[in-house]
């Protein structure tokens, strides 16, 4: 689902968003981790960006499938001109936290800009349903680097193969 209301009253672009949910099942993460990659070559991110998103939502969608009490995983793509956001959670037991601890949270950490993961619940967590049933979410944020020629070489640059 597409969120197309209002528009930003400055006149510059708003963000667009796209809510996504799947079942937990193994077999309906490829699905989550497709939608990452499309929305990062459509936003122009370069091919290494793009893989280290599909990456990072697999990590992230992957440990919250491991935490959820139920079969519902919920995934919110917030594009904008500076980067692309994703918010994804599941329904959890109360108490039940994130585990950010392991290889999978270094990983997250590596891929993506900045990363946050913590209990919540369905009053807090983008498209939730509004009541207080305990939720668990990561979200990531990747930021699109723009380069112009003089951000990238410096006048005096020695750009030549040989020294």
């Amino acid at each position: 689902m597409v969120d197309t209301t209002g528009a930003a009253p400055t006149g510059e672009r708003r963000a667009e968003r796209l809510e996504l949910r799947v079942p937990t099942s193994p077999t309906q993460l490829p699905a989550v981790r497709a939608m990452a990659g499309d929305l990062a070559m459509r936003m122009d991110f370069d091919l290494d960006a793009v893989e280290d998103l599909r990456l990072a939502v697999d990590e992230a969608c992957a440990t919250l499938a491991a935490v959820a009490q139920g079969d519902s995983l919920t995934v919110v793509f917030e594009a904008t001109r500076e980067g692309l956001r994703i918010d994804a959670w599941v329904p959890t037991a109360a108490g039940v936290d994130v585990p950010r601890d392991g290889f999978g949270w270094a990983v997250l950490h590596t891929l993506v800009d900045t990363v946050e993961a913590g209990p919540s619940d369905q009053a807090t967590v983008p498209a939730g349903n509004g009541d207080a049933t305990p939720a668990a979410s990561i979200s990531l944020v990747k930021k699109l680097r723009r380069y112009s020629s003089s951000d990238v070489l410096a006048d005096d640059a020695d750009v030549s193969v040989l020294r």
